[in-house]
């Protein structure tokens, strides 16, 4: 029985398929299903958890190279949340394009982990390093 770290066995079995350079979704609750590629949805009620909560417990598990987000996620939110996320994805290189763009990436994932946040454009790309 696992006592500590990641204990759900969905999440688990995910980020145990990704590889170097792969890439793993952390999204809003409003971001759209992709029937293509596998999804966790650990939505319980508005932001529980956040993307924040489930990126914290990412970083223990998993090496991240890099990271895109939301151009628009910046123009949505305070200068507390973008601070709070910056912080969250401290050392990891982020680049912000358009959600058009971004969308477009979503498809090549390994796998999507789908969260209550209710943070705007709050969805992030993770690439493993």
């Amino acid at each position: 029985m696992l006592k500590t770290g990641i204990l759900n066995p969905h999440v688990l079995n995910l980020i145990a398929c990704v590889r170097h350079t792969n890439t793993l979704v952390i999204a809003d609750r409003g971001f759209p299903f992709w029937p293509q590629i596998e999804t966790v949805d650990l939505s319980l009620v508005d932001d529980v958890p956040t993307v924040l909560q489930v990126l914290a417990a990412l970083r223990g598990n998993f090496v991240i190279g890099k990271a895109w987000m939301a151009k628009e996620f910046l123009k949505a939110n305070s200068k507390k949340t973008q601070i709070n996320f910056a912080f969250a994805l401290k050392g990891v290189p982020t680049k912000f394009e358009p959600h058009v763009d971004f969308k477009k990436r979503v498809p090549h994932a390994i796998g999507l982990i789908r969260t209550g946040d209710t943070t705007q454009y709050a969805n992030m790309i993770l690439e493993s390093a």
